[in-house]
């Protein structure tokens, strides 16, 4: 493939090209299939920016309850009366001449009572809590057949290697198809063209349609995003991009996506997105992820990229007269810069769900953003509907391929997930492994080596025990098999506690259990630069040990693991300690100070709760898992409720209010407009809030207000500098990189008990380091990244070896006497790496 896919072009030009043409002079040249073409730019790559104004309703909808869905039993259609939310005039779909929200129930409303072909229930609630709707259609199912249905498609993930054989299976299960739509808000076509489509199946008389219709069953989430979908915004009431939370999970409307497909267990699966214009088809460049089956994902994902960009050329849409350029398949037609290696995406997590084909599709003409305010209505609204139209010719091409390919298609999901159940080893991509694609490389080629198991030990530490109960509850949500060892057992040299979980790697979904297990890989010598993440481990970031067996699963009596045991304790006597290690523990502290509890600090960073609180103390034990165990300690300073002014991305601001601070969202702007220094205690600065632009008034109200500050990368690092609080010097590395790195933690009451692991974007270090400046923690020796992607820069500096041995984080006091912490690490990137969360709260409560 290297020569034949072209080089990049430059970021500029691409993002010229990327969905804003209207019509071209005459004479522009369209690239050819053999040319250099632009390098596709996503929107929303790298750190994330802008300051987090996300309301608190939003993070208590997510943080709430894991699954409201309301489904219903039987056989199909199974008909819901939805609810039909009130007019809301300043839906931003509206000026496009799209869908409104309140508009769509009444359509789904009305299509139920068209025919018996179509099927909605309420598969979850919004951050902003609004309803999120999966529609089936299908032909009729008595309960019987549905019953039928279920068993078929339990023995096909459970029992592969009967399913294979099984002609009942062949002649009788009806594919999964999903189609999901709008996940990015203000991307909204996808929606309409799915009603359209979902209309179209209802009322068609044709053969062609009832037999796709018996053979199939097509699932539809008619907006996965209903808060962006109205306010016009990429994220949800959150501030999440919903399109970045898997592997984790943190939004209601992204675990409702996961139970779909842990539910219905697509073979095929669309994502429709915009804007990049030609219409953007996957699969992907490399770098591939390496836990896929590949070679049965790429047959699949190759072919039917090939009928949607044949239906989507077939438009008759042209650069001179529509603006349009042919579609693109980015593993054809590009070298680099739009991978499938973190499962963060919709489309790359469904394979590991069963997908054999799931694709990106982004149609081509911009209307969002800058192009929503400035272009005329009516060009807006011509652009959407070529869009429109481009997705649902890409969701009737996918059906068509399905329908044709159906018994193959099938085929090979049971295959991947008998390969899984067997532990056999993946095969290489190879044009003789993977016949009908042409132009298959050595860079495409990514497998690796799956352990024999996982143990989670059990007993080694509250702290662990708390983070090993989180761990494992959330690899059983997301379908991964777990036992619990009944007794005592030793393996590869090592003893275990009864009640440890394992993860024998002989399972269907080993490809989920091992990207979530993993430590990752370093993937920097593969690939110039990474659109996003490149390295995650929920194995080494959320606190828990996890250790590999390479040779053999043990041999012990265990129970199947449906929820993980209750880790929760109080010392029933004397005063009580809590580690202060966890989220969950910093929960219970702020909890217990909201309450009025005096709890006292230790010199290791833990808290001390007087024995009179005792029954407060259980309460959060049941509630949240932590242990509160007998001390003597008296403690060295007192602790009280921290009030943080949070200049800091929506991932922090959500973990900050996970972890229980009464956080107050600020940004240069509410700094400028007037701020009231005395409601806080602490300043946490990491996006949103230059010093520079700060006025003198509001650069003078902030340096009398003795407020400590806690700074996190490059913008609290100038922050500090500018504002002269602590004397070090910031040091910038790859502002590409990112991934999972080996640290040293100092000990005391930032880093007391941290993991030896945390993740960087954009990783920072600290030199030049003042009188009275403390290292909390430093880079690992050597080369400190574990898994990701990080290189030096274009001059040779700001490479890993570069941060190797330097300060990651450091602390001390202001010439005022402010406590100040500053971050060159992501402890709270995304909400992801919770076992690293503790450092941002440990730091706050630093006054």
């Amino acid at each position: 493939m290297g020569s034949s896919r072209p080089l990049l072009i430059t970021a500029t030009l691409a993002a010229t090209l990327a969905g804003t043409l209207l019509v071209p002079p005459a004479a522009t040249a369209v690239p050819g299939r053999d040319e250099p073409r632009p390098h596709p730019v996503r929107e929303g790559g790298g750190r994330d920016t802008g300051a987090a104004t996300a309301p608190a309703s939003a993070a208590a909808n997510a943080l709430g309850t894991a699954s409201d869905r309301h489904t219903r039993t039987g056989g199909y259609p199974r008909e819901t009366t939805l609810d039909v939310p009130p007019v809301n005039p300043d839906d931003k779909s509206i000026k496009l001449g799209l869908a409104p929200y309140h508009a769509i129930a009444p359509r789904l409303n009305a299509l139920q009572k068209m025919g018996d072909r179509v099927s909605v229930e309420v598969a979850g609630h919004s951050a902003g809590g609004r309803e999120l709707y999966l529609v089936t259609v299908t032909a009729p199912e008595s309960a019987d057949e549905a019953r039928e249905q279920e068993r078929m498609r339990e023995r096909i993930e459970n029992a592969p290697a009967a399913a294979a054989g099984d002609p009942r299976i062949r002649s009788a299960y009806k594919t999964p198809v999903f189609i999901n739509n709008n996940i990015h808000g203000n991307e909204w076509e996808g929606t309409d063209a799915a009603l359209k489509l979902m209309e179209d199946l209802a009322t068609a008389k044709d053969e062609r349609t009832a037999d796709l219709l018996e053979k199939n069953r097509i699932y539809l989430n008619v907006t996965a995003n209903p808060d962006g979908r109205v306010a016009g915004t990429r994220a949800n009431a959150g501030g999440f991009d919903l399109n970045r939370d898997f592997i984790t999970a943190t939004q209601p409307e992204t675990r409702a996506i996961r139970q779909i497909a842990i539910d219905k267990q697509p073979a095929v699966m669309l994502d429709l997105h915009g804007y990049v214009n030609g219409t953007l088809i996957e699969p992907t460049t490399p770098p591939h992820g390496e836990n896929y089956e590949y070679d049965l994902f790429l047959k699949n994902a190759y072919a039917n990229a090939l009928g949607m960009e044949k239906a989507v050329n077939g438009l008759g849409y042209t650069v001179e007269k529509d603006g349009v350029r042919p579609a693109v398949i980015p593993f054809r037609d590009e070298k680099e810069g739009w991978d499938d290696w973190p499962p963060i995406f919709t489309p790359q997590y469904m394979p590991f769900q069963g997908a054999v084909a799931s694709h990106t599709i982004e149609f081509p003409m911009q209307v969002n953003n800058r192009s929503y305010d400035t272009l005329p209505t009516a060009e807006l609204r011509r652009r959407a509907a070529v869009n429109t139209a481009i997705a649902g010719a890409a969701m009737r091409a996918t059906l068509d391929y399905t329908h044709e390919h159906r018994t193959s298609v099938l085929a090979d999901q049971i295959e991947t997930f008998r390969r899984g159940a067997a532990g056999e080893a993946q095969r290489p991509v190879s044009e003789k492994t993977v016949p009908g694609v042409p132009g298959i490389g050595p860079e495409d080629v990514y497998t690796t080596t799956f352990p024999r198991a996982y143990v989670i030990p059990a007993g080694r530490s509250q702290r662990l025990a708390v983070a090993a109960g989180r761990l494992v509850d959330h690899l059983v949500a997301n379908d991964v098999r777990v036992e619990q060892a009944r007794k005592p057992f030793r393996l590869e040299g090592r003893s275990y506690p009864a009640g440890s979980y394992v993860v024998d790697m002989h399972q269907p979904k080993r490809g989920l259990a091992n990207v979530i297990l993993a430590e990752g890989r370093d993937i920097s010598a593969d690939v110039s630069v990474m659109y996003d993440i490149s390295g995650w481990s929920l194995g080494l970031l959320w606190g828990a040990t996890v250790d590999r067996s390479v040779s053999a699963a043990p041999r012990v009596p265990t129970r199947t693991v449906h929820a993980a045991s209750p880790t929760g304790r109080v010392a029933p006597r004397g005063d009580l300690r809590l580690r202060l290690a966890d989220p969950k523990e910093m929960a219970a502290l702020n909890s217990l100070l909201a309450q009025g509890v005096p709890v006292r600090r230790t010199a290791d960073g833990s808290a001390v709760v007087p024995g009179s609180a005792r029954g407060a103390a259980r309460v959060l034990a049941d509630r949240l898992g932590v242990a509160f165990e007998a001390t003597k300690e008296k403690g060295t300073a007192a602790l009280h409720r921290t009030r943080v002014a949070a200049a800091v991305t929506p991932g922090e601001l959500f973990g900050l209010r996970e972890m229980g601070f009464a956080v107050v969202p600020v940004s240069t702007e509410t700094l400028n407009a007037g701020f009231d220094w005395s409601t806080v205690d602490v300043l946490y600065v990491s996006s949103g809030l230059d010093h520079a632009r700060l006025t003198p008034a509001a650069r003078a109200a902030f340096g009398a207000s003795g407020v400590g500050v806690v700074g996190l990368g490059e913008q609290g690092a100038a922050f500090n500098a500018a504002a002269s609080l602590l004397d070090v010097t910031a040091v910038a590395g790859n502002g590409d990189a990112n991934g999972v790195v080996r640290v040293t933690n100092a000990g005391g009451t930032i880093t007391g008990g941290a993991p030896a692991h945390t993740f960087v974007y954009s990783p920072g270090w600290f030199t030049g380091l003042g009188s009275g400046v403390r290292v909390e923690q430093s880079y690992g020796s050597g080369n400190p990244l574990v898994s990701g992607h990080w290189r030096a820069a274009e001059d040779g500096k700001g490479g890993p070896e570069d941060a190797a041995g330097r300060a990651s984080v450091v602390s001390g006091e202001s010439k005022a006497g402010a406590p100040v912490v500053l971050f060159g690490t992501e402890p709270m990137f995304r909400a992801h790496p919770k076992g690293v969360f503790a450092q941002i709260g440990r730091a706050l409560l630093t006054r």
